[in-house]
C-alpha cells in the first residue's frame, strides 16, 4: 500500500479523491454532470498552456515560474495589437501570437539574465519581478495610444480593464472541429491546440538543448564539469517559458471570450504552480505528463465545487467564499509540496 501511495504521489491522491467526492456529491444534488463535463474539459484547454510554461523553467533548475505575469502581459499585449488593426476570426488569434512573440522572446531573454545574476533567489526574485511588472503595465494600458472602439474607455484615454473578443477572434479554438458527445460539447481545436504544444514541448525536451537544460538542473555540478553552458541553459528555458505564458494568455483569452487588463495577470502564476505541482512535479523535476495531470485535477476540482456550493450554500455569497477556500486551499496545500516532500 505504502508503495503504491508513493508511486501515485500523495498530493495527487488526496486531490483525486476529493475530486471524485465532490463529483460524486454533484450527482445526489441534482447538477447536470453534461455541464460539469464540458466546462472541465474547456477548462483543460483554456489552463493547459499556462501551466505548461512552467516545465522549461523547472527543468532548467530555476523553479516553477512566479514570473508567469510577464509573460502574460506579452501575450495581452500582442491579443491588444491584433484587435487595434483589426483583425477577426483565425486571423486575429494568429497575428496576436505573431506580434506577441517577439515581445515574450526579448523580455524572456532580460528576464532569464537576471535570474542568472540572482542564483539562489530565483523564487522570491521571480515573484516580485511579476508583481512589479504588472503595476508597471497598470500605467502603459493608461498611457500607450491605442484607439479602437472596442477596447478604450468612453469617455478619457487608457484602455479598459476587460473588454469582449466577441467581435474579432473569441472561439475560434473552442468551435473549430467541435461536436457534441451526448450532451457534452468538445471543443476539438481548443484541445488539439493545447496537445499539439505540449508534443512540441515534449520533442524539445528530448532534443540536445532541453537534454542539457536538464542535466543542468537535475545536477548543475555534474553539467558543469561536463562542460555544459547552464546559463545559456537558463536564458533559453526562460525565454521559452515566456513565450508560452504568451500564448497560453492569448489561448485562455479566446476561449474565455473576454480581454483581462490591469491587474488581471497578477496572481495567476499560483493557480498555475499549484497545478504542476499536484500533477506530480517538485522544484527541479517536471514533465509534460505533469501539466496534463495537474490540470485535470486542479480545474477538475474547481469546476465542481462552484456548482456544489451553490447548492448547499444557497444563500448569498457564500458559494463564491467556498470556491476561494477550496482554490486557495489547493494552492496551499500544493506548495508545501514543493521540494517533494510527500
Amino acid at each position: 500500500m505504502h508503495h503504491i501511495i508513493k508511486k501515485i504521489g500523495l498530493p495527487r491522491l488526496i486531490i483525486s479523491v476529493l475530486f471524485i467526492g465532490v463529483l460524486v456529491t454533484a450527482y445526489f444534488q441534482g447538477i447536470e454532470m453534461h455541464m460539469l463535463a464540458s466546462d472541465i474539459i474547456r477548462r483543460f484547454g483554456m489552463y493547459g498552456i499556462l501551466v505548461l510554461a512552467m516545465v522549461p523553467s523547472i527543468q532548467s533548475g530555476v523553479g516553477p515560474n512566479f514570473a508567469l505575469p510577464i509573460g502574460i502581459i506579452c501575450g495581452l499585449m500582442g491579443a491588444v495589437i491584433s484587435v487595434e488593426f483589426g483583425f477577426i476570426g483565425i486571423l486575429g488569434f494568429i497575428f496576436a501570437i505573431i506580434f506577441a512573440l517577439p515581445l515574450a522572446i526579448l523580455v524572456g531573454y532580460l528576464y532569464g539574465k537576471l535570474l542568472n545574476a540572482v542564483k539562489g533567489s530565483e523564487l522570491t526574485i521571480a515573484t516580485y519581478t511579476g508583481f512589479s511588472f504588472v503595476q508597471l503595465m497598470c500605467i502603459a494600458w493608461l498611457l500607450l495610444p491605442f484607439s479602437s472602439e472596442q477596447m478604450v474607455w468612453a469617455i478619457g484615454k487608457g484602455l479598459r480593464n476587460t473588454f469582449t473578443l466577441k467581435k474579432t477572434f473569441a472561439y475560434v479554438l473552442n468551435n473549430f472541429w467541435s461536436f457534441h458527445i451526448g450532451d457534452v460539447f468538445i471543443p476539438t481545436g481548443l484541445i488539439l491546440f493545447f496537445l499539439g504544444v505540449c508534443l512540441l514541448v515534449f520533442l524539445f525536451t528530448k532534443s540536445s538543448t532541453g537534454t542539457a537544460i536538464l542535466a543542468a538542473g537535475m545536477n548543475p555540478q555534474f553539467a558543469e564539469a561536463s562542460g555544459v553552458n547552464m546559463d545559456r541553459g537558463r536564458i533559453i528555458a526562460n525565454i521559452l517559458s515566456t513565450v508560452l505564458a504568451a500564448i497560453g494568455i492569448i489561448v485562455y483569452s479566446s476561449s474565455y471570450g473576454f480581454v483581462q487588463l490591469y491587474g488581471g495577470p497578477l496572481m495567476m502564476a499560483f493557480p498555475a504552480v499549484a497545478a504542476i505541482l499536484i500533477g506530480g512535479a517538485t522544484a527541479k523535476r517536471a514533465k509534460v505528463s505533469h501539466v496534463l495531470i495537474g490540470v485535470l485535477l486542479f480545474q477538475g476540482l474547481l469546476t465542481t465545487s462552484m456548482p456544489v456550493a451553490n447548492k448547499i450554500f444557497p444563500e448569498g455569497n457564500i458559494s463564491e467564499m467556498v470556491r476561494m477556500v477550496v482554490q486557495n486551499g489547493i494552492i496551499l496545500y500544493a506548495l508545501t509540496k514543493v521540494d517533494g516532500r510527500q
